[in-house]
């Protein structure tokens, strides 16, 4: 879970994506189906620790590939 995040994105991109934005729920659990990820955030407070990731915020974060634990975030690959 350290290196998952959850990405906050408007209503129709959740539908088009299947609730991509709740994929940190499936790492801990693959048997929940994406229509009840959006449960789980809500219902599970360990889950929702995590401050969202926006669309303006992904783009920027989209050459972040690896955990680094020294820095406890996420790190570009050279």
């Amino acid at each position: 879970m350290e290196g998952s995040s959850y990405y906050q994105l408007p209503n129709i991109l959740r539908w088009f994506s299947a609730n991509i934005g709740y994929h940190h729920i499936h790492h801990l659990n693959a048997r929940i189906p994406n229509y009840r990820l959006p449960e789980c955030y809500n219902e599970v407070p360990a889950v929702r620790a995590r401050k969202p990731l926006t669309l303006r915020q992904s783009l920027t974060a989209f050459w972040l590939k690896l955990w680094d634990e020294s820095q406890g975030k996420m790190v570009a690959f050279p």
